[in-house]
């Protein structure tokens, strides 16, 4: 008979412990620790990483025992193993391909998180049947959806083909038999937090379940070289949920957000172990299921107001890709005395600290207003080079003048009023210009660079170029909207 095993998991870093604690001794996180049950069978003889029981940190070898190894598994050189002997598998998507570092490695586990309705299984569903298509072998598991229900959902995605092989199964082990017959290039498992294994004893979705089935699945990945993409659910903070060490035994965590309310979608990578972690892609949804949109800029301009006081256009850099953000502003006297600062795609920290950098270092008056900021079009903005372009959406709301259309704004604001150097301004340059912008306000260090590079001959003049204004503080970044705004009004009126 098997032996049964209790131990104590942490709900927030993973840990296990063979006693309940009140605090976890690894993560010092409070009334974390859940009983769990473990069986100790022939294919999982220890409860992984317990303490004081077997080996820690020993995986279970029980679906990755019945998958042929690609390879002996012999020890080799570093300089005889051949980059070129495994090759990037593409999958099908520019925008997915962008953030991977060039497409799937084979071999590699990757991690889709995001909320509720996002769109990670439309995606994972286009990106598998693609492969298909194309004559990969591919397995989608699903443990939330019926097969009927997926052939529903796949009716309105174009190009899936009919070759993609379905499974619905919630359990490791069943997965060992397919995987064995069908060789796939490519298995996806929608979700993981649905998937169980025989040797635990706990409900699905639990610490135990989602770390031993996770490890399961990547040991049979690695063994057999498919690639294997595992969806994750996230938690109220936006978190993947369940244990932490299911990120560390992934190769890449992709993170899909964006608002529902909006059509956009943005994935990004929090960690990539074969390319950069700058690197976005941009989505849209649409009826017929997410749409790549290679030129996110045009998108995000569509519907902006010109002449509508409150609003800047700063060109932000997404790892290698710009992108141009409209910023909006607007402040309004607090009626009960004490102002509210509320900011939506900004975070409120910066906010805060631009508004006092405006009370102080400026001549406008912000201690007596509402101040309500927000980034068009479901976008959240990170960069500290969107400081500049923030500071002059809530000035030409304050002002009543509006920013002139052809003018974007790009720098970091020091505590001091000075507007600090940005990265890669001739390439936030390059699109400020094809879009139709004919001055960018940057600051005095950055067109100085600019200046002598050009007379070097080191970045030659484009003819979409814009014109660089330096800006040196964020005093004079007003002076030039009084003084230019004012001429933009005048001008509209005429």
């Amino acid at each position: 008979m098997a032996k049964k095993r209790t131990v104590h998991a942490c709900q927030s870093c993973g840990a296990q412990h063979p006693q309940w604690h009140g605090r976890c001794p690894d993560c010092g996180a409070w009334d974390s620790l859940v009983e769990e049950t473990y069986v100790a069978t022939p294919s999982s003889a220890t409860a992984p990483g317990v303490k004081g029981f077997g080996s820690p940190g020993r995986p279970s070898a029980g679906l990755a025992a019945l998958v042929p190894a690609a390879d002996d598994q012999k020890p080799r050189r570093l300089s005889e193993i051949s980059p070129e002997a495994n090759p990037r598998l593409a999958s099908g998507s520019k925008e997915l391909d962008r953030v991977l570092g060039g497409g799937f490695v084979p071999g590699s586990v990757v991690l889709l998180g995001g909320d509720p309705g996002i769109g990670k299984s439309t995606l994972a569903l286009q990106v598998a049947g693609r492969l298909a298509a194309s004559g990969q072998s591919v397995l989608y598991v699903s443990g939330e959806e019926s097969g009927e229900q997926i052939r529903l959902r796949a009716e309105r995605l174009p190009g899936l083909g009919g070759a993609l092989q379905i499974l619905t199964a919630t359990r490791v082990e069943a997965l060992a038999e397919p995987w064995r017959d069908l060789a796939p290039s490519l298995v996806v498992v929608d979700s993981i937090q649905t998937i169980q294994t025989d040797s635990v004893e706990s409900a699905a979705g639990s610490v135990a379940q989602v770390r031993e089935s996770a490890s399961q699945l990547a040991a049979t990945a690695k063994r057999a070289g498919s690639i294997l993409l595992l969806v994750g659910h996230v938690t109220k903070d936006g978190s993947l949920a369940g244990p932490r060490v299911l990120e560390h035994l992934v190769d890449v965590v992709l993170t899909f957000e964006g608002d529902r309310a909006h059509a956009f979608r943005l994935l990004r990578a929090s960690k990539n172990r074969f390319g950069s972690t700058e690197e976005i892609g941009v989505y849209k949804m649409a009826s017929h299921g997410l749409e790549a949109v290679e030129n996110p800029s045009e998108h995000f301009l569509e519907e902006r107001s010109t002449r509508a006081p409150g609003s800047c256009v700063v060109p932000l850099l997404e790892g290698s890709r710009p992108m141009l953000v409209e910023l909006q502003a607007l402040v309004a006297p607090a009626p009960y005395g004490t102002p509210r600062r509320t900011t939506l795609g900004l975070e409120d920290a910066r906010v805060a600290l631009l508004l006092a950098v405006l009370e102080r270092r400026s001549s406008i008056d912000m201690l007596s207003q509402d101040v309500y900021a927000k980034a068009a079009g479901g976008v959240r903005v990170a960069e500290p080079a969107a400081d500049l372009g923030i500071a002059l959406a809530i000035a030409s709301s304050r002002l009543d003048l509006a920013v002139p259309a052809d003018t974007a704004a790009i720098g970091e604001v020091g505590l001091a009023g000075e507007v600090r150097r940005v990265s890669r301004v001739d390439v936030r340059l390059a699109e400020a210009g094809r879009l139709g912008f004919r001055r960018l306000l940057v600051p005095a260090v950055c067109a100085r660079e600019m200046v002598s590079r050009r007379k070097k001959g080191r970045s030659p003049t484009a003819k979409n170029d814009c014109e660089l204004v330096p800006i040196e503080e964020v005093a004079q970044a007003i002076d030039w909207l009084r003084e230019n705004g004012r001429a933009s009004e005048q001008d509209g009126r005429s």
